[in-house]
């Protein structure tokens, strides 16, 4: 794991986020498929991370993989996420997280369009938009 720049207590999470966003990025749990606010998202601009704020994501890669999760062919820039081997619910995944702040975002899977051919299935609940 990571040493984070951003660091606070389990209080400070949940003051800051609402329950939803509490639960996905302090507990790596998962919004259900086609409820979050961005999976149908297209509108240009970047996603940050909904509990520091470091961009992560930019909508010039956002693609519909029709997995009802916003899915990016990258990331803003590659040092920004943390990949990590995730052996959770009988599965052999990589889980990727804020590397900033530690949030958990979501997975990467290797079924995404050229050139990066990675599909970056990351939860809505884990990040804000900011139009450009």
């Amino acid at each position: 794991m990571s040493d984070y720049k951003v660091k606070k207590s389990d209080a400070e999470w949940r003051a800051q986020l609402d329950p939803m966003q509490f639960e996905v990025t302090r507990h790596a749990a998962t919004e259900r498929a086609f409820t979050g606010q961005y999976w149908d998202h297209f509108a240009d601009g970047r996603y940050r991370c909904v509990c520091c704020g470091e961009p992560l994501f930019d909508a010039a890669t956002k693609f519909d993989a029709g997995c009802g999760w916003p899915s990016f062919s990258a990331a803003v820039k590659d040092e920004g996420v943390e990949r990590v081997m995730d052996h959770s619910h009988g599965m052999i995944r990589v889980e990727v997280r804020c590397q900033n702040c530690g949030a958990h975002l979501g997975h990467v899977f290797d079924d995404g369009p050229a050139p990066t051919g990675e599909r970056f299935c990351i939860n809505s609940a884990a990040i804000d938009f900011e139009p450009r």
